[in-house]
């Protein structure tokens, strides 16, 4: 090496840190990288990502080529650095001091942390263009990878050790919803809302989602003819429920466009009006929305009636209802049924006793319990423990609650503050 000149040597030395530097950023890279985005990439027909895929699903080939290419370029260089060194400023310990420190800090600063850290910043950048040459260098060492993993996989054998298992890639629910919440600004948010909610559905039952039986518009058969072609003349609703003599007594389900074109040709008959009726179905209570979303679509209904059990009715729920859980609210009113306007100057809101408690959280970016009662009234009257009464505060998670109307023992109205306190 002495009939080397020093300027060979040092470029030399350059170009092993360099590729030295190559490795190690590969192979930082080729661990960080997404594996979903790399498949989506590669399915889009990219072949640095298809190559990258094929790399990654030998892991240990992988990692063997490129730590056999980083150790002997290693290797290489901290000779180098000796004899350059030895070459300046002699043979002697001093030198051979210098030397150790400036290799040290050469490969660590030039060939091992910069190149890591940009592999770990950019590794879907980087990891489809570094494949072409990381697929080469794998055959190219083919043989000898085979020998130095005939001891890796001894040992893994030794220790009972299964690689491949640990290295499935597979996300569940929780998973799932950190990426969602940390999809930034690649997912719009309120696509990242619906599949949110999509996951609760499971959590969710019909008694969270559905119509309290005191808020649902039913007929009784037992009323008047004029009463009954009345209210079917001003409702809103599709289909209603009809009970004879008592609200719980639902004998079936009327779908009213049909019967008010029936009754512009015909009198109203009782007997008749029954023959109208299809059969209510019925939905036990604490059925989850996603088990109930699916039997709405085997038997082709869009309303059931939830039931507890001693088969007590106590509420309505629709396909809609569901959908609204998903993809949220289709009309602008706040819970309970107020509009806009009730929203006061300090940001406070007046809401209905009925509202939901899951639909006041996630509307209004409260956070009410939801362990108890399912409804504001219901919350209320647990924590006064005793008859509501208008005028009334209370302090709820940290929210001042004032009861502005009540009607029939029951709170009608209240005020709920913006702010926790």
């Amino acid at each position: 090496m002495d009939s080397i000149p020093l300027e060979a040597l040092i470029g030399a030395l350059i170009l092993l840190l360099v590729v030295s530097a190559f490795f190690s950023g590969s192979e930082t890279s080729m661990m960080a990288v997404n594996r979903y985005r790399l498949k989506t990439l590669s399915k889009s027909g990219h072949r640095g990502a298809q190559l990258a895929e094929k790399l990654l699903a030998e892991t240990d080939k992988l990692l063997s080529a490129v730590l056999i290419g980083n150790n002997l370029l290693n290797s290489a260089a901290a000779a180098l650095v000796t004899v350059i060194v030895f070459r300046l400023f002699g043979e002697s310990e001093l030198a051979l001091t210098m030397a150790t420190l400036l290799v040290t800090f050469l490969i660590l600063v030039f060939s091992e942390v910069t190149p890591k850290v940009i592999g770990a910043s950019w590794p879907e950048r980087l990891v489809p263009v570094i494949s072409y040459p990381l697929t080469f260098l794998v055959k190219l060492l083919r043989p000898v990878i085979w020998f130095v993993n005939l001891f890796v996989r001894a040992q893994l054998k030794l220790f009972r050790l299964n690689p491949s298992a640990a290295t499935e890639h597979s996300m569940g629910v929780e998973e799932l919803r950190t990426l969602l919440a940390e999809s930034g600004s690649f997912l719009p948010s309120q696509h990242r809302s619906i599949l949110s909610n999509l996951f609760d559905l499971e959590d969710v039952t019909v008694d969270d989602a559905m119509l309290p039986r005191g808020q649902i518009e039913a007929i009784d058969l037992a009323a008047e003819p004029e009463e009954i072609v009345r209210q079917l003349g001003t409702s809103h609703h599709a289909r209603l429920p009809v009970y004879e003599d008592e609200p719980n007594n639902v004998i079936g389900i009327l779908h009213v466009r049909r019967a008010l074109a029936r009754l512009q040709e015909e009198e109203f008959d009782p007997e008749l009006f029954r023959t109208w009726l299809r059969e209510p179905y019925f939905i036990p209570s604490g059925t989850s929305l996603y088990a109930q979303l699916a039997q709405f679509q085997a038997t082709r209904q869009s309303l059931g009636l939830v039931v507890d059990e001693y088969g007590e009715l106590l509420g309505l729920v629709s396909v809609e209802d569901i959908l609204e859980e998903i993809v949220g609210e289709f009309t602008a009113v706040l819970p309970g049924g107020q509009n806009a306007n009730n929203v006061f100057p300090d940001g406070s809101y007046l809401v209905d006793g009925a509202a939901s408690l899951r639909e006041l959280n996630r509307k209004l970016k409260l956070q009410f319990p939801l362990d108890g009662p399912r409804t504001l009234n219901g919350l209320l009257l647990e924590h006064l423990e005793a008859m509501p009464e208008a005028g009334v505060g209370v302090m709820i998670a940290g929210y001042p609650v004032e009861i502005v109307q009540v009607q029939d023992r029951m709170v009608k109205t209240a005020k709920i503050g913006a702010r926790r306190v």
